[in-house]
């Protein structure tokens, strides 16, 4: 019989392996010796080391982004929607450096992740954020003319970026000091005053 406990087990394991040894580097007995399972018992719930892999990511992203709904949804406004946005994708990252290894490093390393096994969750974050552009626009706070997709990619790629400098700089700074600088940056860009 199968323990529903098990995969999220398996899969904080991995984590910690992978943030250790590298995704390519790590083998599935790593993976349930730092479970504390047999070797055996992880192809109960899982094919494949990639199959964990796409599994963590999805898990880890889906929780994400709907704690992250939640969490700004109480803003007043779509500027500040974005600043809490910013600050806790990095601090929801500080507080998880082997994540943070992982999402940042280890994933990328594979083009089939990017092509597919990422897609719904990936879209699912940019569809968050679009949406809090696209309130700002609607109340007026941001420009007309801010070109919603590309603006989407721009927030997302430097929050991305900042977060990659900070996990391969060896985390020598508080990740969640750049939110502010980050949100500023960006809101003169899109609202109607620079603020």
């Amino acid at each position: 019989m199968r323990d529903p406990d098990k995969p999220q087990q398996i899969i904080d394991a991995a984590v910690r392996v992978f943030a250790r040894n590298g995704f390519y580097n790590s083998r599935v007995s790593d993976i349930a010796r730092e479970a504390g399972i047999a070797s055996g018992t992880i192809y109960l719930y899982f094919k494949t080391k990639d199959e964990i892999l796409v599994t963590l990511f999805r898990e880890k992203m889906a929780g994400f982004v709907n704690a992250l709904r939640k969490e700004i949804a109480g803003e007043p406004d779509a500027p500040a929607k974005l600043r809490r946005l910013v600050r806790l994708h990095f601090e929801t990252l500080e507080a998880r450096p082997d994540l943070a290894e992982v999402v940042q490093v280890e994933l990328r390393q594979g083009q089939k992740f990017f092509r597919g096994a990422s897609a719904h969750e990936v879209s699912a974050y940019f569809g968050l954020i679009g949406s809090v552009l696209e309130e700002g626009v609607a109340a007026g706070m941001f420009r007309a003319d801010v070109p919603v997709k590309v603006a989407t990619k721009m927030l997302f790629g430097a929050m991305d970026q900042v977060t990659t400098s900070w996990v391969l700089g060896k985390r020598g700074y508080r990740l969640a000091d750049a939110a502010e600088p980050v949100a500023n940056i960006f809101l003169k860009g899109v609202t109607r005053d620079g603020i």
